[in-house]
């Protein structure tokens, strides 16, 4: 008897631990897996639904053109032009090849880049290239360039566009961002953002 009395609470208790378990399961499923994920999209679209969806950015006809977080490649000359980018600015593929300065494949890239800047820019001379406009960045979607390096495509852009340097000049100072919270960082172009800008002040 007291065998069978001792087997039927075995049972019993490890069939409430599996009911308890299964409850508690269900639980943090519910609660991790759908509580806290929506609620979390919910507050992120009303304190910060532009940075929630992406940080997209639209041109004057309302379309979408891309994130001021991840930069493009701009083949039209009369574009300001952005970093080089190792991986085309494919976003699922973030980061570079980490060549060393002494790499034969990343000193060609780095003539080739020279070489395409002479073509594009004889008006500027090569000891005046910021050395961000021929070089990678670590993750190789940097959407952002150094105010030296968009001032010195303007010569360039002024003859392609017609629109005066000192507007274009005007143009670089107005889409330059300073230091975050005024300390960290460096000063910065979004090349997108200003070349949104650009499309505009053409349009004039």
């Amino acid at each position: 008897m007291l065998n069978n009395e001792s087997n039927q609470q075995s049972s019993v208790s490890k069939t409430s631990y599996f009911i308890s378990i299964v409850r508690l399961s269900t639980v943090f499923i519910i609660l991790c897996g759908i509580v806290y994920p929506l609620a979390s999209t919910a507050l992120a679209q009303v304190l910060m639904p532009s940075q929630a969806n992406g940080s997209l950015l639209k041109n004057s006809s309302g379309e979408v053109v891309g994130s001021e977080l991840i930069g493009q490649s701009f083949t039209d000359p009369s574009l300001f032009q952005g970093r080089v980018s190792s991986i085309d600015y494919k976003a699922e593929a973030s980061g570079s090849n980490n060549y060393g300065p002494s790499n034969p494949d990343m000193l060609q890239r780095t003539r080739e880049s020279i070489a395409q800047w002479k073509k594009d820019n004889p008006e500027v001379p090569i000891r005046e290239l910021p050395v961000d406009l021929i070089t990678n960045s670590g993750s190789g979607l940097d959407p952002h360039i150094s105010p030296a390096a968009a001032r010195v495509q303007i010569p360039r852009i002024s003859n392609l566009t017609g629109i005066p340097v000192d507007q274009l000049e005007a143009l670089v100072v107005k889409n330059t961002e300073g230091r975050d919270l005024g300390l960290f960082g460096e000063e910065r172009v979004n090349v997108l953002k200003l070349n949104l800008a650009l499309s505009e002040l053409s349009k004039k």
